[in-house]
């Protein structure tokens, strides 16, 4: 029996004399047999034995150790491993082999998100000290992990305290020296931290590392700039993140280094992160507030769409789909010019920014009914036209592409102006398209069946579609509606005489 077999090679291992070939089938095992059943027969000197097994120079040992004590701690309470296997977690986390160390990151996880158990780390200075060492490891999955587990540790004022408020905040400053890329690591950790609430903000202000953060914003190295000001779009995200910002000056010094730009001939390394991080303000605050404050990002994103730059498009496209109507309106016959523009690349560019492109366009055509005053639809509807001479003909022959992405995208176009008045009676005045619409034959897979699915939603949801439609093409619609998604007419069968 599995269990009789694994229990006996289990005893084995704990007296250190087990073979390779032994500790191979203790290996397969341990799969073998349901958790609760090894809970049963685990003891503490089972589990201190392969860790004991861990400390020699035999990758095919250490492998084998590795792969049973996952299986085994699966079974056993994090509290019992933090009590009871505080030294081996520790040594682990200092083991040269990355396994090991995952292994041990992976316990110290679990350990992290058991509200029982999270007192006993921080009750360990060495273990906490060692899983900040971590972060500063040459494996990327390690250092992940401990910024998750420090992050969640973090998460409790007497986390806060065992961080900021002792000697471990030396220790972190220690391992941000080690490199550029380790530094940002522990940044995306104060980042992470001051996410959760003003409190955890504050103690990460005090520590100083959110203004060494913010002072790379100016550095000289241009590519440093560029990562520092993802962490700072990062640290926006949260409503405690975008007043400390603003308090601090740091928006408007975004702006000003944006407005310098123009003189930086290294600029193209960084503006597309500056722009975005406007951008996702204008995505938590109002757009309109950003465009009025901030005049200068805005002359930038219009620089950007219009320059030759893919990049730069790219980024300018993003973020005009962001800002929407409220700055369309604010710009006139520029934005006007710009979406020609746009039209152009959603027909012309390479895939990518085609599909990005789709995708700021449906950003701004969309207007939720309750937004469609006769000014707003009129302002949509010369929008649409200024994307192409027949906007509704280049839409079409986009979806009917063998690209799913750009199929769907050109779909989403459709659906985001499905509810409009104009966009209905373009759309039936088109020949054929309310036939290609009910089609479900031209929908080779799930998404675009999806895609289409929520285009004909969006139609039959519209107070204006029986009337502009008529009868006979809403009742049609209905019925696919009603049909759903994946709706497969059954194909009728005709017997033939004599036939085999």
């Amino acid at each position: 029996m599995a269990e009789e077999a694994a229990a006996e090679l289990l005893e084995r291992a704990a007296r250190r004399d087990a073979a390779p070939e032994e500790l191979r089938a203790l290996r397969v095992a341990v799969q073998a047999v349901p958790l609760a059943a090894l809970r049963s027969r685990l003891a503490e000197h089972h589990l201190r034995a392969l860790f004991g097994l861990l400390a020699v120079n035999d990758r095919e040992q250490v492998s084998a150790c590795v792969s049973i004590l996952e299986r085994l701690l699966q079974a056993l309470d994090p509290l019992y491993v933090i009590q009871s296997l505080r030294e081996e977690l520790q040594k682990g986390l200092f083991h040269p082999d990355d396994s090991v160390k995952i292994l041990t990151m992976s316990q110290v996880g679990r350990i992290v998100e058991d509200s029982a158990a999270v007192p006993e780390i921080l009750h360990s200075p060495e273990l906490l000290q060692q899983i900040i060492n971590c972060i500063g490891g040459e494996k990327i999955a390690v250092a992940k992990e401990a910024i998750k587990s420090l992050s969640r540790i973090a998460q409790s004022q007497e986390g806060l305290e065992a961080l900021f408020g002792s000697s471990l905040l030396g220790d972190l400053r220690r391992v941000m020296a080690t490199s550029d890329v380790v530094r940002y690591r522990v940044y995306e950790l104060i980042v992470e931290i001051s996410s959760v609430s003003a409190e955890s903000l504050n103690y990460c202000a005090s520590s100083g590392l959110i203004s060494e953060l913010i002072g790379e914003l100016t550095g000289e190295d241009v590519l440093v700039r560029a990562t520092c000001i993802e962490m700072v779009t990062a640290l926006a995200h949260s409503p405690q993140g975008r007043q400390y910002l603003a308090q601090q000056g740091v928006i408007d010094r975004i702006s000003n280094i944006i407005l310098g730009a123009q003189s930086d001939p290294f600029s193209s390394f960084y503006l597309p992160g500056f722009v975005k991080f406007f951008g996702n303000l204008a995505v938590v605050d109002s757009p309109q507030q950003i465009c009025e404050r901030y005049p200068v990002f805005m002359e930038k994103v219009f620089e950007m769409a219009e320059s030759q730059d893919p990049t730069m498009i790219g980024v300018a496209v993003d973020t005009l789909g962001i800002l929407g109507i409220k700055c369309g309106r604010q710009t006139g016959s520029r934005f006007q010019n710009l979406l020609s523009k746009i039209g152009h690349q959603a027909k012309n560019a390479p895939t990518k920014l085609r599909l990005r492109c789709l995708d700021a366009i449906s950003s701004l055509l969309y207007l939720p009914p309750d937004q469609q005053t006769e000014d707003l639809l009129r302002m949509t509807e010369s929008w649409f036209t200024s994307l192409s001479s027949q906007p509704l003909e280049l839409f079409r022959s986009i979806s009917t592409q063998p690209f799913p992405d750009l199929h769907c995208g050109a779909l989403r176009v459709f659906t985001a102006i499905a509810n409009q008045p104009w966009a209905q009676k373009l759309m039936l005045s088109s020949p054929g398209f309310v036939e290609y619409v009910v089609d479900r034959s031209v929908e080779p897979d799930k998404a675009s069946k999806d895609a289409k699915y929520e285009l004909v939603k969006a139609l039959v949801n519209s107070k204006t579609i029986a009337e502009i439609f008529g009868n006979q093409y809403y009742l049609r619609l209905r019925a696919y509606l009603l049909e759903g998604p994946y709706y497969v007419k059954a194909a009728s069968t005709t017997a033939v005489e004599g036939a085999e």
